[in-house]
């Protein structure tokens, strides 16, 4: 595979905790209970308009297009301050990008976190470095799992062979939309049982991603020769 495209949120870093206390500071100031940790996680994958409607729709705090859009703009604006505050890279992350880069693959981001906080946040991480190619959930008209992201990123990465690597039911349709091989990193945020959700492979620790791909690349090479 000549290049490897990879989700953020759940996949590379562990967001929930930021994406929690600015959640939370959200509904206090609007006079609104907390919300617990394991149910923020569950809302995160889709960008910000979907996490603060299920936000929304959890306190039952009355829907319209412009309490909405509000919410949403109160919600970057306090997660914007500092969206690294306890977010970190998964274990092995950083080795295995690091290793990939060095044999030559083109890496790419392909999230549905804004495009500006995606690059604050690897650049605080000291990732950024790494990526020839990040597309955020403002980067497009429409996210994942509308594959036109993926397919952006491809582009710009210009590879003939892509993978995708991801850990939710979102970045698997998105894979599964644009055709491309899917790695499924099981310990992100992910809430469909894992046999209903579309991978050509899986694996638990970063540690495993190389020999993954390895493994995906000999199957493809197999293929074309048969």
């Amino acid at each position: 595979m000549s290049a490897i495209i990879f989700d953020l949120d759940g996949t590379l870093i562990d967001s929930a905790p930021d994406i929690h206390f600015s959640a939370n500071i959200l509904l206090i100031e609007n006079e609104y209970e907390a919300i617990d940790i394991a149910t923020i996680r569950s809302f995160i994958g889709n960008g910000v308009p979907k996490l603060v409607e299920r936000i929304m729709r959890h306190r039952q705090i009355e829907f319209s297009t412009k309490s909405h859009q509000d919410l949403c703009e109160q919600f970057i604006e306090i997660y914007s301050k500092n969206p690294i505050a306890k977010t970190i890279l998964y274990p092995n992350v950083r080795k295995t990008l690091d290793s990939l880069y060095q044999q030559g693959f083109k890496l790419g981001i392909c999230t549905n976190k804004m495009h500006a906080i995606t690059k604050l946040i690897i650049k605080e991480l000291k990732i950024d470095n790494y990526f020839s190619s990040i597309i955020g959930g403002d980067s497009l008209p429409t996210n994942k799992p509308d594959p036109k992201m993926l397919f952006a990123s491809i582009n710009e990465l210009g590879a003939k062979k892509s993978i995708f690597v991801g850990d939710s039911e979102i970045d698997a349709s998105t894979a599964q939309n644009a055709n491309v091989p899917f790695v499924l990193f099981t310990e992100g945020y992910l809430k469909a049982p894992l046999d209903e959700v579309y991978h050509s492979a899986k694996f638990s620790d970063f540690s495993e991603l190389e020999e993954k791909l390895r493994n995906l690349n000999q199957k493809h090479n197999m293929h074309n020769k048969a």
